[in-house]
């Protein structure tokens, strides 16, 4: 079992290359520069990878490998995805 907080936001930063994971979440209706909710977490006993379960801007749902994110913060709100983190200030806005 892995835990997760529920409050926990990712970002994206997604890998390039021939080895890099798939789906690719730029491709799959993920943006840079938002923020994501964390729903779920799954580990498949295969891998190392952990994927993790996102809604994408389509409110479609997607297992995306933890290679292609970053910790974006902890964000008491109801809110699915977020704006990025702002230049000048260095957070996300609430």
């Amino acid at each position: 079992m892995i835990a997760f907080h529920p409050q926990m936001f990712v970002r994206i930063e997604q890998l390039e290359g021939p080895r890099s994971p798939v789906p690719r979440p730029l491709d799959s209706g993920f943006q840079e520069g938002r923020l994501y909710r964390v729903l779920g977490v799954y580990n498949p006993s295969e891998t190392s990878d952990a994927y993790f379960i996102l809604a994408n801007d389509r409110d479609e749902l997607w297992f995306i490998c933890q290679r292609h994110l970053r910790f974006a913060g902890l964000h008491d709100t109801a809110a699915h995805h977020l704006p990025g983190p702002d230049p000048v200030l260095g957070s996300a806005a609430d």
